[in-house]
């Protein structure tokens, strides 16, 4: 079977088809697309117009979560616990998970003061969620790594970026979800998820939002160099 993942540069939707890929062994081709200019061929094979979208033998799945699904039954490696019950609660946190990428949108597209607080709120109760349902670690699942890590990969990367630009307190002082964040950046499959010019990508993308985190990052930050800032 050959395997063609439809990606986008800052997508972390395809992130989580990547470390799942890697996590099993899979090898794959990889091909990025413009999401502002899509392609023909593109529109064609994804309905809802947007990235993952996996090719497997030509076929088009789509949705991150489908494609995960479909790893999970097709490639070795499972990623998901033995028991129906355990695989049920790992997939209600990763759903979890997709509430908590939707904050985060509202987090840097937050036009306003008022709003860019009330979001900044909202992701710590999320994390305080986390930090109360997380056992001794490394992983969600201790010794595991499993779909829910795969998912939460891409989510802790945004706080990479978020964290040079200022203490914004969202993870503060929760001490379980900054060792699994530390296990994840150390995890070779979540490291390779995205090239090496992705920090310098994401701010880019932060800049031109015209938000209260662009403002932030224009009046806190200088840009050295790709992904590395210091303050003025």
């Amino acid at each position: 079977m050959t395997l063609h993942l439809i990606s986008h540069d800052l997508c972390p939707y395809v992130q989580r088809a990547v470390i799942s890929l890697a996590e099993k062994g899979v090898d794959f081709e990889r091909s990025n697309i413009d999401l502002g200019n899509k392609p023909d061929w593109f529109r064609a094979i994804s309905p809802l117009g947007k990235t993952p979208v996996l090719l497997a033998d030509g076929v088009p799945i789509f949705e991150s979560a489908v494609i995960l699904e479909y790893l999970e039954e097709t490639q070795p490696h499972p990623l998901h616990p033995g028991s129906p019950l355990e695989r049920a609660r790992h997939r209600a946190w990763m759903e979890f998970g997709s509430a908590t990428l939707n904050d985060i949108a509202g987090f840097y597209s937050a036009s306003d003061e008022r709003t860019f607080a009330a979001k900044t709120a909202g992701l710590r109760r999320k994390f305080e969620w986390l930090e109360g349902e997380l056992g001794t670690g490394p992983y969600f699942s201790g010794d595991l790594f499993s779909l829910v890590d795969v998912v939460f990969g891409p989510v802790f990367r945004y706080f990479d970026t978020f964290d040079r630009i200022a203490d914004f307190g969202v993870l503060a002082e929760l001490s379980k979800v900054g060792r699994w964040r530390r296990a994840l950046a150390d995890r070779p499959s979540v490291v390779q998820a995205v090239s090496s010019d992705y920090p310098r990508l994401l701010e880019r993308f932060i800049e031109r939002r015209g938000s209260r985190l662009s403002w932030i990052l224009e009046e806190n930050t200088v840009q050295l160099g790709a992904g590395t800032w210091q303050a003025r």
